[in-house]
């Protein structure tokens, strides 16, 4: 794997969150990082290098988020004006790019190796063998840089087949999203319901050729309760 590569380090936000003695607090921190090379040409291209990380107390980053510009939405004016949701996004959309600098586990439990993976927005099924099994149905699932080619949209099989390759699994690599209607303008760590840890951020979103923004929450931290 390639090194990605540190320009200018900028810190802005620093902020620790307590999750009780079973995890170890985090802090998040911005910078100006290069987007890594393993990526297609067409996603670094639509990516901010204004990347966001997440370390430990010590500041070993263990989690780098790379972000789109703006997120395309086909939102109309109405919903612009009520304030837009991930409904207004279109499933497959990609959303970013992150990248473990060691092992993670993913909502289900289980284990993504180091690497660089894209984050695509996908909405969980609503039957018999999902359901109650996370308190919202909506997701970005992880799909491994080097076959992800940078397609505007894709076949949600598809999504799910080439997510599969990042779990080692039947199952796609899964990182849950919350609700976030009110983003702060830095990017956050706010704990949730059942010992979660979720990234906030506030991104830009072009619908139909007006600008306007979403809040993200992803949760990095924490698993589905068994």
């Amino acid at each position: 794997m390639n090194t990605v590569r540190l320009r200018v380090a900028c810190l802005v936000v620093m902020t620790p969150v307590a999750l009780g003695a079973a995890e170890k607090d985090q802090v998040v921190q911005t910078a100006k990082v290069a987007p890594p090379t393993e990526l297609k040409k067409s996603i670094v291209s639509e990516l901010s290098d204004d990347a966001v990380q997440v370390a430990d107390m010590l500041g070993n980053v263990w989690a780098t988020f790379w972000f789109r510009k703006a997120i395309p939405s086909d939102a109309a004016p109405e919903q612009v004006k009520n304030g837009l949701t991930y409904k207004e996004v279109a499933p497959t959309t990609l959303i970013g790019v992150v990248q473990f600098h060691r092992a993670w586990s993913d909502f289900r439990k289980q284990e993504i190796a180091p690497g660089v993976y894209t984050l695509r927005l996908a909405v969980q099924p609503m039957d018999g063998d999902h359901q109650g099994t996370a308190p919202n149905n909506d997701f970005c699932l992880l799909v491994p840089a080097n076959i992800d080619d940078g397609s505007g949209k894709l076949e949600v099989k598809a999504l799910h087949e080439l997510s599969a390759q990042a779990s080692g699994s039947t199952h796609p690599a899964v990182m849950l999203l919350f609700p976030n209607d009110k983003p702060e303008e830095t990017p956050q760590l706010v704990a949730k319901p059942g010992k979660l840890l979720a990234l906030g951020v506030k991104r830009p979103v072009a619908a139909k050729g007006m600008m306007t923004h979403l809040g993200f929450s992803f949760v990095i931290v924490g698993h589905a309760q068994e």
